[in-house]
Order: C-alpha cells, then sequence, then structure tokens
C-alpha cells in the first residue's frame, strides 16, 4: 500500500472506522478547536491528499482550499451535501459516498415511522406506561396504513425502494422527481405542491444540498392539509422546519415522521410535547449490518483511491466534470 500518512479524519465517524484510520492509515484528526485548527492547517494541511467525513460533517471550500494536494474527499454515508461538490470540481477533487448499502435499511425505517405516525404506536405505548389506559380508557382511532394515497419526493434508490414497501401495504404511489423516471410503474407529478394535494402521505426522500433547500415549504404544507402527514428519511434541509412547526401547532397537518432536522442534534422544543409527531435520532441506516458495510464500502474508496487515484462509489472523480 502506498504511503497513507497524509489522510485526515474530518469530523466524528463509526468508532471502529475510526480506529482503522487511526491504525492502519496513521490519519490524523482535524482539531475541533478553531485555534488549534489553524495551527493544524498551517502545519499540515499542504500535506494531506484524502479526508474521510461524513455526511453530517463534510468538508466546505474554506477547507478545501486549505488543503492545496487534496485528491479526494471519501464520505461515510449516502448524503454528501455538507461537502462542496462545486468547489471540488473546480479544484479536481474527487468525492465518494456509500450509496446502495444503505437503502434497505432507510427504506425500512421510512415505513415504520410512517406506521407509527399514522398509528401513533408510539404515542399509544406512552399511554399505557403513564397509567392512562386504565384511567382514561382506550386510546383514541388513529389512522388506517394500508391503501392510502403515498406522495415521494425523490424517487431515487432508496425512494424506489419505499415505493415498492408500501405497494405491498396496497398503497397508491404517485412521485415527483427532477425528472421523470423511465419505465416507472408509479405517477409522475409536477411539482411537489401538485404531489402533496393528491396523497394523504408525503414521504421525503431527496438528496438533500442548494438544489433542495426548503423544497418542501409551507405552500407544500399547506396543499398537503389538516389531514395529512409528512415524513421525513431525508435531510432536515429539505424542509422548511419553521414551516413545519408552525402547521403541526396549528392543526394545519395530521402529523410528521422526523428522522432529521435542520439543525442536528438540536429538535425544537414545540415538537417535543405532540403526540402526533413522531422523533427519532437520525438513525435511518442504523443497523449493525449496514454500518458495517458502509465502513467496508468507505475504506475501499480509500484503498482504491490511494492506489489508483479513483473511486469506486463516486459522485465526482478526481479530476472529472459533474
Amino acid at each position: 500500500m502506498p504511503d497513507t500518512a497524509n489522510i485526515l479524519q474530518v469530523g466524528p465517524l463509526k468508532p471502529s472506522l475510526a480506529e482503522t484510520l487511526r491504525t492502519r492509515y496513521r490519519a490524523q484528526i482535524l482539531p475541533d478547536d478553531a485555534a488549534a485548527r489553524a495551527e493544524f492547517l498551517a502545519g499540515s494541511g499542504a500535506d494531506i491528499t484524502a479526508v474521510v467525513t461524513s455526511g453530517r460533517t463534510g468538508v466546505d471550500a474554506a477547507l478545501m482550499a486549505e488543503l492545496p494536494r487534496l485528491g479526494a474527499v471519501v464520505n461515510f454515508g449516502v448524503g454528501y451535501d455538507t461537502t462542496d461538490v462545486e468547489a471540488a470540481e473546480a479544484r479536481g477533487v474527487g468525492v465518494s459516498n456509500t450509496p446502495d448499502v444503505l437503502t434497505d435499511c432507510v427504506a425500512d425505517t421510512a415505513v415504520g415511522l410512517l406506521i407509527d405516525t399514522m398509528r401513533q404506536f408510539s404515542a399509544a405505548d406512552r399511554y399505557v406506561r403513564a397509567g392512562r389506559w386504565s384511567a382514561g380508557g382506550n386510546y383514541p382511532l388513529t389512522r388506517q396504513v394500508s391503501n392510502t394515497r403515498v406522495g415521494i419526493i425523490g424517487l431515487g434508490r432508496i425512494g424506489g425502494a419505499i415505493a415498492k414497501r408500501l405497494s405491498a401495504f396496497g398503497c397508491t404511489i404517485s412521485y415527483h422527481n427532477r425528472r421523470e423516471v423511465t419505465d416507472s410503474a408509479y405517477t409522475y407529478v409536477g411539482s411537489p405542491a401538485e404531489l402533496a394535494q393528491r396523497v394523504d402521505v408525503l414521504v421525503v426522500a431527496a438528496a438533500g444540498g442548494s438544489s433542495t433547500k426548503k423544497l418542501v415549504d409551507a405552500a407544500v404544507l399547506d396543499a398537503l392539509g389538516a389531514d395529512g402527514y409528512l415524513i421525513n428519511i431525508a435531510r432536515g434541509s429539505v424542509v422548511d422546519e419553521v414551516a413545519l412547526v408552525a402547521a403541526l401547532r396549528d392543526g394545519r397537518l395530521a402529523g410528521a415522521g422526523l428522522d432529521v432536522f435542520a439543525d442536528e442534534p438540536n429538535v425544537p422544543s414545540e415538537l417535543l410535547g405532540l403526540d402526533n409527531v413522531v422523533l427519532l435520532p437520525h438513525v435511518g441506516s442504523g443497523t449493525v449490518q449496514t454500518r458495517a458495510a458502509m465502513e467496508d464500502l468507505t475504506l475501499r474508496n480509500l484503498d482504491e483511491f490511494l492506489a489508483t487515484g479513483r473511486l469506486v462509489t463516486p459522485v465526482l472523480q478526481p479530476g472529472a466534470r459533474v
């Protein structure tokens, strides 16, 4: 294996991955403290050839500028919106992610979150634990999941896997994408607002980034309406969180299931007391099997870059154009 002393870890990573980077690749860790970071970059920034990071941290244009020999940003996770891909392209820096290996678990999470939100299983569990079943009688009726109309924003790998699962529930599936998916069995709708108006449940599975920021805005939520539900397993940035909180608070939305938030790990306090909202701490891919597969693919991308200057699952190959 080539000299691996010029690898930099940016942000926290899965402990076993961080340990492998330290022991096998002699990776250095970018300090969190601003002064220590500046000192590190002044002394070692010019030596770094590859960064390993995650979708929660990423590499922005300012950090890239401090790493003049940087050749690749290797991302642990499918989301890479925290890395400035345009800046990477301009500098000839490759970017990789870990697609496919987490599709099933994230799709499973979306369906579980949808069922929990509509049937209020988490809230019903709290009802029992608080002794309210014996004191207050049966839990209020909730909404059926099977045979509902579901709209999916983003019919990529994960969105398609969600659609396949919900089809087995007899749900009618429609979707919105940047472009219509050729040969899809599902109905394409031209805008998020029009899609929201047609469905009972809106599932957000779109990639993050500037092009999808607040794609689900107040107008989309109003179109979904007081009987509609929102499920987000994509990125918090895709939904206007202020508008979402207001819609839930004012009863203009029936409920929401959220695995992602705009400013993680901070969750809007107004959501914490709402029984019609299910809140998860970004666990969509959080299984032993999936995280191990993600770690393996991250390291395969790093090894391929060190050996050949290419990436196994590129968003952008080194020296390429998007």
